[in-house]
């Protein structure tokens, strides 16, 4: 969405317990805060709770997510990622794609990227002298140290908030309910492994496994 926008979201339960929608890391009035017990009751079965607020003036990098039995509805896929407006970029840099890595660790998902575990996450690809924004965001329980062979991260953004400067790191580590945004320049082609570096989230003697994706660099 974009800053200032107008936001209606409908919640309909069709799950046979009680659930509710929290923004994470968005602001929002206090009332569409969704969390069962202190700002709202629980959405039962069957039944609609409708969430609409006026989108915050700044960008915002969030999540939203099931604050009702937390523990067994979001690993099991009831979360997703929300941005507003575009976080700033260094000068010279143009964007040829965004993309966003949320990352789990539990429930039926597991270690999981975007919901797949390896071989069945889609690899990031891009053409040779790219650039590509990607918002890590860590939906599990545990902290994950992201790393990309060869090609640094340059960090321009903690929680939505814009560093006062950005910098680079080999390996980033996302604990849970955080987000990073980091740019990538595709500068060596070729595929590059991309994972977790908690090596049993990422392997087994059977080769790569769970959280593990690939950057895809053509010429």
């Amino acid at each position: 969405m974009n800053p200032r926008d107008k936001v209606k979201v409908v919640l309909h339960n069709r799950l046979p317990e009680s659930t509710s929608i929290h923004f994470h890391g968005i602001l929002t009035p206090n009332s569409m805060d969704g969390v069962p017990g202190f700002t709202q009751s629980p959405v039962e079965p069957g039944k609609t709770f409708v969430y609409n607020w006026t989108a915050q003036a700044t960008p915002a990098v969030g999540m939203y997510h099931s604050h009702e039995d937390a523990l067994k509805q979001v690993p099991n896929g009831l979360a997703g990622a929300l941005l507003i407006g575009d976080e700033p970029l260094p000068s010279g840099v143009n964007v040829a794609q965004e993309q966003i890595m949320m990352l789990d660790d539990s429930g039926t998902i597991g270690l999981g990227i975007n919901g797949k575990s390896f071989p069945a996450t889609a690899p990031v690809v891009a053409h040779l002298g790219d650039w590509i924004e990607v918002h890590y965001m860590n939906e599990g329980q545990m902290i994950h140290p992201m790393h990309l062979h060869d090609t640094a991260q340059l960090v321009i953004a903690e929680d939505g908030y814009a560093v006062p400067q950005p910098y680079r790191v080999d390996t980033l580590s996302v604990a849970p309910g955080q987000r990073f945004t980091v740019l990538i320049h595709a500068d060596n082609p070729g595929t590059w492994a991309w994972h977790c570096h908690i090596f049993s989230h990422a392997e087994t003697d059977q080769g790569m496994v769970g959280m593990v994706t690939a950057l895809v660099v053509q010429q």
